[in-house]
């Protein structure tokens, strides 16, 4: 059922404009008493996600009991990051979603049919875990806020992907990582049906319906001013409010390119981006764009580990970003990495294939650990001056020496592809 719908093409829904509309769908979902709200974390902050956290708590004051971010595998948010994206809601309501402990398994998709969505790719079960706090909290109303983008694991993020993967467990995060990676990321990205999402609703149908679960859902990108805007708020608690987000930010997110790129220039937030484990989108946003023999520059002057777990960091370290063969093997190898296979899968996804270069260039991270990994080692002083982000546009850019370059200022808001490699992928 959808609650509420609204698309504005050009600048975007105005502030005050999106508090109105989120009031009035929470209007349309009727009377609750005790409400769990789960927005992504700070990894996500240019979703609007804080701001709509707020109106829901301005709406439902002490009916709303619990704010949890839905951390996935990441790090827990400081409190500094809870209050620069969620001002004005307490502190007092947000909880860790203990990903490793604090969940519970609903049911387990059949391996058969985890076979048939993957076409053979994998063959295994999977489990549909949520935390502890949402399956058995006695709320009435769960609000999942996110936003839909086109991501490298479930071809388009937001919608049930919060509720499964942001709140779940080590088996079911892995293995649903490990599932898109097998698949190959091409099959995958950009599209809303695909074989993690089959998983995923399959869950959702059956075994999820007893949860009430209302998904608010943005589309996020650039006014012409190039400043952020929400284009489209959507409100419902089924499968149709996520297409409808997805085919906007189809039309919104995604960039088709004339042709293969040969070089591109990433920057990435340093408030953001503090480890390749989240910074590889530079990698995988844009691996359909560039052209074989290109080359990709990261400017990454906040990243300082590649994994944000510590046994996650052991094994980036212990493998390298070496290509979907090599890792593969390595998951039968090592039994850590066949224990992990998000990891396994992150590896995949961080990976050229060989087809071009990746030159990384980290804040704190060392010339040997980034070799060590199999990418490039940049200064990032050094490549900074030569590709200012204060002075690129985003888009092609003209280099020192007059060559051009694409240039990328946020990987985390789009999908950047050659149509030659996206239609290759269906």
């Amino acid at each position: 059922m959808i609650y509420f719908r609204r698309t504005e093409a050009d600048d975007g829904i105005p502030s005050a404009e999106l508090r109105a509309c989120l009031r009035a769908a929470l209007a349309a979902v009727g009377s609750r008493k005790r409400v769990l709200a789960v927005p992504p974390d700070y990894t996500r902050r240019h979703s609007f996600a804080g701001e709509l956290t707020r109106v829901a708590y301005e709406y439902y004051r002490d009916r709303l009991t619990d704010v949890m971010p839905a951390l996935g595998t990441h790090t827990p948010m400081t409190g500094g990051q809870i209050a620069d994206m969620f001002a004005g809601v307490p502190a007092g309501l947000f909880r860790v979603h203990d990903w490793r402990n604090g969940v519970k398994t609903l049911g387990e998709v059949p391996a058969g049919f985890v076979r048939d969505a993957s076409r053979g790719a994998v063959d295994y079960a999977w489990p549909a875990q949520v935390a502890t706090l949402l399956a058995e909290g006695g709320h009435d109303l769960v609000l999942s806020i996110g936003q839909v983008v086109p991501h490298e694991v479930a071809g388009m993020a937001g919608y049930n992907k919060n509720i499964f993967v942001g709140t779940g467990g080590p088996a079911g995060i892995n293995k649903s990582h490990f599932i898109g990676a097998a698949c190959g990321m091409e099959r995958l990205m950009g599209r809303a049906d695909n074989a993690v999402r089959r998983v995923l609703n399959y869950a959702s149908d059956r075994f999820a319906r007893h949860l009430p679960v209302v998904y608010v859902l943005t589309v996020v990108g650039r006014r012409a001013d190039g400043r952020l805007a929400v284009k489209g708020l959507f409100v419902g608690d089924d499968i149709e409010c996520f297409l409808l987000a997805a085919d906007l930010s189809l039309k919104v997110n995604f960039q088709m390119m004339d042709a293969p790129l040969g070089r591109v220039v990433v920057y990435l937030d340093p408030a953001e981006f503090k480890s390749t484990w989240l910074g590889n989108k530079s990698i995988y946003r844009t691996r359909m764009a560039i052209a074989d023999g290109g080359e990709l520059i990261v400017l990454a002057p906040g990243v300082r580990e590649f994994g944000e777990d510590p046994a996650i960091d052991r094994l980036i370290r212990a493998h390298g970003y070496v290509g979907t063969p090599r890792v593969l093997e390595a998951v039968k190898r090592d039994p850590a990495l066949g224990e992990n296979l998000g990891a396994a899968a992150h590896l995949i996804h961080g990976s050229s294939e060989g087809r071009f270069t990746v030159t990384y260039c980290p804040g704190h991270l060392t010339r040997e650990e980034i070799e060590r990994v199999n990418f490039r080692y940049g200064d990032v002083s050094e490549m900074m001056r030569r590709y200012d982000p204060a002075s690129m546009r985003d888009g092609w850019n003209e280099d020192v020496d007059g060559s051009k370059f694409f240039y990328i200022s946020n990987p985390a808001l789009g999908l950047w592809a050659s149509e030659e490699r996206f239609r290759g992928g269906e």
